[in-house]
């Protein structure tokens, strides 16, 4: 499933919907006559005469043309017929709500058998699902939805798209002052996924942003596709990606593996795309409000003023949290800012501007003016609202009154946060969304929207990347080369290793060792982990202690790697590549040597990787500040270490098709100028 099969613009967006079923059906019915669709409607019943008011017909054959759009609300054997008849009568495409299909696999043995039927009856109709709700346009009012949602009809706003009916469902009953132009829903997407239905709804003009909420990638050539179009027409993407792949893992001899992890590779697959990723729907709603309003943010500078020092602490905390920055305020803010809040109010951001402008219209618009004039890309003003049946709202409508005025005089971005998500009335978020001020529920969630937005702002700052390396890989039994074989060939492709010989017995390995001059290294070919079995000396300085270490380990070892000892690096760092089940080859970077699980210090490349984003890799990682001569120390060889990267990524895609698995840790970095060396190597790969 690479393209779609058809354009989904009649079904997603129809004139004429037929309906099959009893109850959910007639449904499907009741919710667009509720919304006002205005185009027919034609229920399909092989009994009933009419369904409210609406004549029956008897099958697709019967119908006056063939529909836009189709709910198939009947069980799964029938479902498949009547996808057959829709198709050849030429319809748009189907939602398919029956379940029993590859969701049931395990339950029904012929699960997998009645999907492929399934989509095999479509052809080249689009079909949603099965096992789905449907969809909801409140652009057009045409609702494939066998239920009751929370929806109001728009003129523009936001798509949200889920292969879970229940998600759905539960977005469409929020309060947060989001437009919701159209939630849709996908099931098993046996045959449409969800980045197919995304870049069908990112063409409408009406929608402004979209946001998926994944338990599993459909297809990467269609990921990136809506990467590519949401780019084009600058209408950002937000996904919420849940789960681990259920791609079966291929036993791993090396630490690659346990450092990338699905998830992790997940987030580094959707940011080289510029798509935004957050972890829960609260973020997912919060993000979408400040995209739909605001599109990208410029910067991941923010502003926060509150009338409490509380307030003030628990924003700057959060902001540890997050790749945000407090920047601090521009020298010609402070005047104005003091003139208009007082002496006793320290100038800072966050600011506490206390109560001393509280309920005061003027003073505040003067101050919430002087701080967005500092150029920030966002600036939040904290205000929890009281309650509305109980207490008296006005100071805090003042309050918004003088933040909407500020940022209509400055064309700043700005955003009302209630710190507890449910003191935001739905009344005043609808308001503040009207005025162009983004009513954030909750602080955390507040600065998760500013970073993930900041964050498609940089990558659409960048040039579009690459497509990314698409390789099947080959039949065959994978092996796993001796360190001597990896290292020669790493060293083919342009990866410093050091010198050194093989040697099959303990006397040519004291023989080589004299030739190469001391100190030496000795290690066992032929052994997996050559530290816990005793396979690696280290440092040894006379023949006789290479020949006894030699003959030590020739119990476990296959023959012997003789080579130069390095000099004592900066840091030692690790680069794996592994076959993702999903992305295909990544690269991994980080800290290395005996620490490189304990410090958990890594990011991913997805490939082909270019020396910018190499550079960003390294300078993302912990260890970097060894690199750059930590407390007095030497500053490590980083250039050396970038070119090992992009050498070691360039051996990947070369031998994308046949390998499984690289690892080399650790890379000895050296002080400035002196290199970085690969001095222990593994490759398996398909022989």
């Amino acid at each position: 499933m690479t393209t779609p099969p058809r354009s989904l613009d009649r079904l997603i967006r129809p004139r004429s919907i037929a309906v099959f079923g009893g109850k959910e059906a007639r449904r499907v019915i009741e919710q667009c006559d509720k919304m006002g669709f205005a185009g027919e409607i034609w229920p399909v019943h092989p009994r009933e005469d009419q369904i409210l008011g609406r004549r029956c017909y008897r099958s697709v054959a019967d119908l006056p043309n063939a529909p836009d759009a189709s709910f198939v609300g009947v069980n799964r054997a029938l479902t498949i017929e009547i996808i057959r008849d829709l198709a050849a009568r030429g319809a748009g495409g189907a939602v398919c709500y029956a379940s029993g299909f590859r969701e049931a696999a395990s339950e029904l043995a012929d699960g997998n058998d009645m999907q492929e039927a399934l989509v095999a009856a479509a052809g080249d109709m689009p079909i949603v699902g099965p096992n789905c709700y449907g969809f909801i346009n409140m652009l057009d009012g045409a609702l494939l939805w066998p239920d009751q949602h929370g929806m109001l009809s728009v003129e523009r706003g936001v798509a949200i798209l889920t292969q879970s009916s229940n998600i759905a469902c539960n977005i469409s009953m929020q309060t947060r002052g989001l437009p919701l132009a159209y939630v849709m829903t996908a099931g098993n997407q046996a045959q449409t996924g969800l980045s197919d239905i995304a870049c069908a709804v990112l063409e409408d003009p009406r929608v402004t942003t979209v946001g998926l909420h994944i338990e599993g990638f459909d297809s990467i050539e269609a990921l990136e596709r809506l990467a590519t179009r949401a780019r084009e027409l600058r209408k950002p993407v937000v996904t919420l990606k849940v789960g681990k792949s259920e791609a079966a893992r291929l036993a791993t001899v090396s630490h690659t593996a346990s450092l990338a992890g699905n998830d992790r590779v997940s987030s580094a697959l959707l940011a080289r795309l510029g798509i935004g990723r957050v972890d829960t729907l609260p973020e997912l709603l919060e993000t979408l409000k400040l995209l739909h309003l605001h599109g990208p943010l410029e910067s991941a500078d923010i502003s926060s003023m509150s009338c409490s020092g509380g307030e003030a602490s628990l924003m700057a905390d959060a902001g540890v949290r997050r790749m945000v920055n407090f920047r601090p305020l521009r020298e010609e803010q402070r005047q104005p800012l003091k003139e208009s809040l007082g002496e006793m109010v320290t100038i800072a951001n966050p600011l506490d501007y206390h109560t001393f402008v509280w309920g005061n219209r003027d003073k505040q618009t003067a101050a919430f003016t002087a701080m967005m004039k500092g150029d920030y890309a966002l600036n939040l003003i904290v205000l929890d609202f009281p309650r509305l049946d109980r207490c008296d709202a006005e100071d805090w409508v003042t309050t918004c009154e003088a933040v909407i005025a500020s940022a209509k005089a400055t064309g700043a971005v700005a955003g009302i946060v209630a710190s507890l998500g449910e003191n935001m009335p739905e009344a005043t978020a609808l308001s503040l969304m009207a005025a162009g001020v983004v009513p954030f529920n909750g602080i955390d969630e507040a600065l998760a929207a500013a970073e993930t937005a900041a964050e498609i702002g940089a990558a659409w700052a960048r040039p579009a990347p690459l497509p990314l390396l698409k390789v099947r890989a080959e039949a065959g039994d994978a092996v796993t080369l001796t360190e001597a074989e990896a290292k020669a060939e790493l060293l083919e492709a342009g990866v410093e290793v050091p010198r050194g010989e093989t040697a099959a017995t303990a006397e040519e390995a004291a023989d080589t060792a004299e030739a190469l001059g001391f100190p030496v290294v000795l290690k066992g070919l032929g052994v997996a982990h050559k530290t816990e079995a005793g396979a690696v000396k280290l440092n040894l300085a006379s023949r006789d202690e290479v020949y006894a270490a030699a003959t030590a380990m020739a119990a476990v070892a296959s023959g012997y790697l003789v080579e130069k000892m390095i000099a004592k690096p900066v840091a030692e760092l690790i680069i794996g590549a592994m076959r993702d089940p999903v992305a295909g080859p990544v690269l991994t970077i980080g800290a290395g040597g005996i620490l490189v699980e304990l410090l958990d210090d890594s990011a991913i490349l997805t490939l082909p990787t270019t020396e910018k984003a190499i550079l960003e890799a390294i300078d993302s990682l912990k260890i970097r500040k060894l690199l750059d001569g930590y407390r007095g120390g030497p500053k490590g060889d980083v250039a050396a270490l970038a070119r090992t990267v992009a050498a070691a990524a360039s051996y990947v895609v070369a031998n994308a098709s046949k390998l499984d698995e690289l690892d080399i840790n650790p890379i000895m970095v050296l002080p400035e100028g002196q290199g970085a060396i690969a001095v222990d190597a593994l490759i398996r790969r398909r022989k």
